[in-house]
């Protein structure tokens, strides 16, 4: 009896512990943490269809060659592929890998890898325009959408002086292809990966052969984490000469007849060396990059400024009018509006933005500007109809009834006797409206609209660094919001007069 017992124990007990062994290997292993945005996309990086919650792509592959090659496991950390740099110069993650361009600047302030893929940029335009547009001269005067930060976009900044093209920057690289489709732009220019992916989801798209540039993919590293690099690049430089590389872009469907001699130049035992990197010129400092760069910026401080005073000044046309709608309507009137009021206080302000630019895109092709003020000037008349309505409702009752008894009608009263107060109670919270607005307008980027954050954004991806072009930035917008509080304080310490 007691043998039985032992003979079922036993066992047990050494699978129970081989399990817990096997848990404590695992939790002691270290992990290669890599930081990439899922938004790109295949073949990049993207949320498997089968299982969300894991990603894929020909990045998630190659990271999974680097952890083997290092003894770790990988980990995947989501970031926005505009701060990419800032993150892992950080330390939120050890590498960054998600389509990242090699480029001068990049080599100056990190640790970058040996490429691993040679790409090409290249046009794409609307089939029937296929013989129009085959090259930049072609589009003078002409929209052209790309990525910003990146090298498609240097060759445009480029092409805006020699050619006179239109650059249209945006935050991801699907929403350059529907508006190609739709006619918000005349073209797109963008690495082969991406223009190929975007001619199959839109096969109303053409991709034209000549190359616009050459340029290559790249993981990056913290300045310090050089000795982490250098084992990275010899784990790289290993799996193109043995094939490993060339498997994963098989599989993704990129190996084209770039790659060998790319593969062959990057493992020569003679030469460290890379591939030379597109460089126009030699290095700015900081303080000499924001002098230049400082005229675009006051370009895009104006651009907010019209755009937050129009926006504002159609919220306040729209609360008046949900708000007297509200207060002197019919059951009917008051029951939409109240309605009205709570759908656009209950959804995003961005997710708003989307619907009327590219959700309406079918049925009206709003431009981009256009379509921010109708935007920020919908969401911030429901916030301006509840102060209003409360500033209306703050007027006591007696005085209503005095101005009835003495025969005024509710327009007379409206606006001789209740408005006027109500303009008082309403001016301080106004006021934050405004400055929040003024805020809230860098939103505005995500519809193509450059504004005042977004050249932010461009001017510190290309210097590499946040600070002075946060702090340039952030003195702009207090030159903007300043002297509107300024004023409002002027114009309640008058109404406080007897």
């Amino acid at each position: 009896m007691v043998l039985a017992w032992q003979s079922r124990i036993v066992p047990a007990l050494c699978v129970s512990m081989a399990v817990l062994a096997a848990a404590s290997a695992a939790a002691q292993t270290p992990e290669l943490r890599w930081g990439g945005d899922a938004e790109g996309g295949a073949p990049f990086v993207e949320a498997d269809p089968s299982d969300p919650s894991r990603v894929v792509g020909f990045e998630v592959d190659i990271a999974q060659l680097l952890a083997e090659g290092l003894g770790r496991t990988p980990r995947f950390v989501q970031t926005g592929f505009t701060t990419i740099d800032a993150s892992v110069a950080r330390g939120d993650f050890d590498i960054g890998l998600s389509g990242i361009e090699d480029s001068f600047a990049r080599r100056t302030r990190l640790a970058v890898t040996v490429p691993y893929y040679r790409f090409r940029e290249i046009l794409t335009v609307r089939a029937a325009d296929a013989a129009r547009y085959r090259t930049l001269a072609d589009l003078r005067g002409r929209r052209v959408a790309t990525l910003a930060s990146t090298l498609a976009f240097e060759l445009l900044t480029e092409a805006e002086k020699e050619h006179g093209v239109i650059v249209v920057p945006y935050e991801d690289d699907v929403h350059p292809y529907t508006d190609l489709t739709v006619g918000r732009v005349d073209a797109v220019l963008l690495d082969a990966v991406l223009a190929e992916r975007g001619v199959r989801r839109h096969p109303g798209l053409a991709n034209q052969p000549t190359s616009m540039g050459v340029g290559y993919y790249v993981g990056i590293l913290a300045p310090g984490n050089t000795a982490l690099r250098d084992q990275i690049n010899e784990i790289l430089k290993q799996a193109m000469r043995d094939g490993r590389l060339e498997a994963i872009f098989r599989r993704w469907n990129m190996w084209n007849d770039d790659q060998p001699s790319l593969y062959a130049r990057v493992t020569a035992e003679e030469s460290d060396t890379v591939p030379p990197v597109q460089a126009t010129a030699l290095p700015l400092s900081v303080w000499e990059s924001t002098r230049r760069y400082f005229p675009s910026l006051l370009t895009a401080a104006m651009i907010t400024l019209v755009l937050s005073v129009l926006s504002m000044a159609l919220a306040v046309v729209v609360g008046v009018l949900i708000a007297s709608g509200r207060v002197y309507g019919p059951a009917p009137v008051k029951a939409v509006l109240t309605g009205w009021v709570e759908l656009i206080r209950g959804t995003p302000l961005l997710l708003q933005l989307f619907v009327i630019y590219y959700g309406l895109a079918t049925v009206v092709q709003l431009p981009a500007f256009l379509a921010a003020l109708i935007g920020l000037g919908l969401n911030y008349g429901a916030y301006e109809s509840e102060i209003y309505r409360g500033a209306l409702e703050a007027v006591p009752e007696g005085q209503l009834d005095a101005a009835r008894t003495l025969g005024f009608s509710d327009r007379q009263t409206l606006f001789l006797i209740r408005g006027p107060q109500a303009l008082r109670l309403a001016l301080a919270p106004m006021t934050n409206d405004f400055v929040a607005l003024l805020k809230d307008s860098s939103l505005v980027s995500l519809i193509t609209v450059v504004e005042l954050t977004k050249q932010t954004t461009i001017f510190a991806s290309n210097i590499g660094s946040w600070f002075v072009p946060g702090m340039v930035c952030a003195v702009l917008y207090l030159v903007l919001s300043l002297p509107v509080s300024h004023l409002a304080r002027r114009l309640e310490q008058r109404w406080r007069r007897p």
